[in-house]
């Protein structure tokens, strides 16, 4: 196995690791507001986040960014809950401004949940010669887990909504309600109290 293939593989797995589902909650609710014909939309939500998520793993893996653990594992469900709350609130997207403030909760959001990974990547590419390969390995299998996790998503949403006929307004809410219950109990166990 080549070095891109396994720093792809850790990446793939650290958005589908359901001990860590944190990741899987935040592009849940990030997603919740939006249907299948609303691809593009999620693409670029996906993608902000992943760089938002790159940015915080490649400062701290260079060290140039060190923060409090704790903290970052408290940050992480508030992130989240703001977003499940702002869904509950406005739970559909109203023109452009809805979705601006989607965009930028992705990329402000990724950048906190990087930080959460970086200790044990920073370990991990401490061995390695050169660090950008297996950087952008890890970005690329973080984006394609994301977009797993996105596709069934959608597949669930299509099926319910669209299928069954359950209200697309109430579908969002619950989905979020969900959510903003998980991060708050996830808020609650964090070590940062």
């Amino acid at each position: 196995m080549s070095q891109f293939q396994l720093y792809f593989q850790l990446g793939i797995q650290h958005i589908l690791d359901l001990k860590g589902f944190d990741h899987i909650l935040f592009v849940i609710v990030l997603c919740a507001i939006y249907l299948s014909r609303d691809w593009k939309k999620i693409l670029i939500l996906v993608t902000a986040f992943t760089i938002g998520h790159s940015i915080t793993l490649a400062l701290a893996t260079f060290k140039l960014l060190n923060l409090n653990s704790n903290l970052i594992e408290f940050l992480i469900p508030v992130t989240i809950a703001i977003t499940a709350l702002v869904n509950i609130i406005k739970p559909k997207p109203s023109g452009s401004g809805g979705l601006q403030i989607n965009y930028l909760f992705a990329l402000f959001f990724g950048l906190i949940h990087g930080l959460g990974f970086s200790n044990y990547l920073r370990s991990l590419l401490g061995r390695e010669r050169s660090i950008l390969e297996p950087l952008l390995a890890f970005n690329v299998g973080l984006e394609v887990g994301q977009l797993v996790v996105v596709a069934v998503f959608l597949l669930i949403s299509s099926v319910l909504v669209g299928i069954m006929g359950i209200n697309r307004k109430e579908w969002t809410l619950v989905v979020s309600a969900i959510v903003l219950g998980m991060s708050l109990m996830m808020m609650i166990d964090a070590k940062f109290w």
